[in-house]
């Protein structure tokens, strides 16, 4: 096993070293690992066996963005409206953006953010997926349907990863070919153009690719559902609704409206429960999974079992420390073995993944029945009781009381807001966790694609073609499955559609990605927003809508006056909109350029994009 990881360590160097990534020179490395790459030697790469392990190992990036300390998607969320970095002891975690935030910094650390992890990763999985492309044809397959489907997931994973770079760092290099030797001519390629592109091959691989597969593997259905956010980008709007409709309406898939799985026969539950728990997520009842990232603890020693999804100490407050009770005494404690072990209902949270007051409060505001946040489901720090042994011992009136923020003066009894006090999702973040004394989150499947995304994008399509009544349609199908009350078209509108999303997807979607694509359509089309405001792309890394929406509803970023216990404040600039490329990916491009978003240093030495696919090198 210690010798398999050691060579996978080296094949994600040598990729690494392709794209420029390194300030030291990568070729001595790259020759020396490039010949191992595929994990296989000699005719590896002329069979089906070969083009599918490296498929797999697309999948398993495009998985891990979900699992582990300090899991990629924290990052996708703080870039967003929905959470903010909670650590709040240290100066590192992505905070003061101004300061933070630059080409030169730690950009992949699990302390601080992992911006540089999805530029490496997307980009190994385009070498994955070109290396597929440009040698099947020398391959010898089973049939001709075997063999496009192979085509038509190495498309998809191309398309997948080139739909999240173009949304998270903007004009990037459009690398087609597989790349076998030091390349340092790279150059930036327009958005556009990019996008434009993966729409064709996605339009091919919808009817290349299997309509069924097995768990976790791309299918016709995982194909339309991307295929349906490029043409959301692209402001195809018709094209959008025509990819979605035949996703909703013609292959297999359903929203889950009633009790299924694990929990069906616990009436104290209900369907968004059963929807959420891990176990559920990839069973051949559960109809609304389009794709589920496969972490199973069973299958750790073949490598589809990472560090589990550590899901409630990231996103779960750190409830169990600096909590007093109204006299003043330690309220709380993180022990499993004592008469009241929160811990094992919730999870031992360190606030990483903190909740904005517009996503725990605003968006919850007249929730009525909403199965989504009622008590049980939902969990505010009101609803926790103080459970500190010693209170016990000491007959504590307060024992067993439910918590309370402030003194009737206004005195609070939390000493650190930001880390340790708000309310979460907990049937979405409850993670049965049998390997840990205090659970953090265990092993289990997470949803990357679900039909109710697809009913949100589709909604989405609506609104933007001038169809309130169907987007409330749509809309409305996911409420009424929450047991919400339904919303009439008059109410359509995006701040709504982007309410709704933060409901339904909290932690499942790519919320930075999917707000910045917002932003670039507001400024594509010019469309008015609800603020009033219009947009153009002429101007976009100084006025977007991406920004203005972040300031508006979020109550960090807005407030100069808040501060962590460290000293740090929440800053954050327009330009943040795109993420900076990795200073050693520019700078080990000798011989060409790689453009440097606007707003970071090195963006003055810009040139001017590729506007059409480039010539493959002869």
């Amino acid at each position: 096993m210690k010798n398999y990881i050691y060579k996978q360590q080296k094949i994600i160097f040598g990729l690494v070293c392709v794209l420029g990534l390194l300030f030291t020179s990568c070729e001595e490395e790259f020759l020396d690992t490039e010949p191992q790459s595929f994990f296989t030697p000699g005719n590896a790469l002329d069979n089906p066996e070969g083009f599918n392990s490296l498929l797999s190992s697309a999948l398993v990036n495009i998985r891990a963005e979900y699992y582990g300390d300090g899991a990629p998607m924290i990052t996708e969320n703080i870039f967003s409206e929905v959470a903010i970095e909670g650590t709040t002891d240290k100066s590192g975690p992505a905070q003061d953006l101004n300061a933070q935030i630059l080409p030169d910094a730690n950009l992949n650390s699990s302390n601080f953010n992992r911006i540089g992890w999805f530029w490496e990763n997307f980009y190994e999985n385009i070498k994955f997926a070109n290396t597929v492309i440009n040698r099947i044809d020398d391959a010898e397959f089973d049939s001709d349907t075997q063999k496009a489907d192979i085509l038509g997931r190495a498309m998809f994973h191309r398309a997948y990863a080139y739909y999240r770079l173009t949304h998270q760092f903007g004009d990037v290099p459009l690398v087609l070919e597989e790349v076998s030797s030091p390349k340092l001519d790279f150059a930036s390629t327009e958005r556009d153009v990019i996008l434009n592109f993966i729409k064709d091959e996605l339009d091919s691989a919808v009817t290349m690719v299997n309509e069924t597969s097995n768990g976790g593997e791309v299918n016709r259905g995982v194909v339309l559902h991307l295929l349906t956010k490029v043409n959301l980008a692209l402001a195809d709007f018709p094209a959008a609704i025509a990819s979605a409709n035949q996703l909703i309406d013609g292959s297999g898939y359903a929203l889950m409206t009633g009790r299924f799985g694990s929990s069906a026969g616990d009436a104290t539950k209900d369907v968004t429960w059963d929807l959420h728990q891990v176990e559920n997520k990839s069973l051949p009842a559960n109809t609304e999974t389009i794709l589920a990232g496969v972490d199973r603890l069973e299958f750790r020693d073949v490598g589809a079992a990472g560090n589990g999804t550590s899901i409630m100490r990231q996103a779960t407050p750190l409830w169990w420390r600096f909590i007093n009770t109204p006299d003043g005494q330690n309220g709380m404690s993180d022990d499993p073995a004592i008469e009241i072990p929160q811990v094992l209902e919730i999870g031992r949270g360190i606030g990483r993944n903190r909740g904005t007051a517009y996503s725990t409060k605003e968006i919850w505001e007249n929730s009525n029945n909403d199965e989504r946040h009622k008590l049980g489901n939902w969990i505010d720090m009101e609803d926790l009781v103080y459970n500190a042994p010693s209170l016990q011992e000491a007959g504590n009136s307060f024992y067993n009381q439910n918590l309370q923020l402030y003194l009737p003066d206004g005195t609070p009894l939390c000493s650190d807001t930001i880390r340790n006090w708000y309310g979460f999702p907990r049937y979405k973040l409850f993670v049965a966790d049998p390997t840990a004394v205090k659970p953090s989150g265990g092993h289990g499947d997470w949803y990357i694609y679900r039909l109710a995304e697809t009913y949100l994008l589709r909604a989405e399509a609506h609104f933007w073609n001038g169809d309130n009544a169907s987007a409330a349609v749509d809309i409305n199908a996911i409420r009424t499955r929450a047991q919400a009350d339904p919303i009439t078209p008059a109410e359509v509108n995006m701040d709504y559609i982007l309410d709704e999303r933060a409901r339904e997807l909290y932690y499942e979607e790519n919320r930075n990605t999917e707000l910045t694509r917002i932003a670039y359509i507001f400024a594509k089309t010019g469309r008015s927003a609800y603020n009033g405001k219009t947009y153009s792309l002429g101007n976009f890394s100084t006025e977007n809508f991406w920004y203005d929406r972040i300031i508006e509803v979020t109550d960090f970023y807005n407030k100069p006056d808040v501060i962590t216990v460290f000293g740090v404040r929440f800053t954050m600039s327009p330009f943040h909109v795109l993420w900076p490329v990795p200073a050693p990916a520019i700078n080990a491009n000798t011989q060409g350029r790689i453009n440097q978003n606007e707003g970071y240093p090195g963006a003055e030495d810009n040139v001017a994009p590729l506007t059409a696919i480039p010539v493959p090198e002869s």
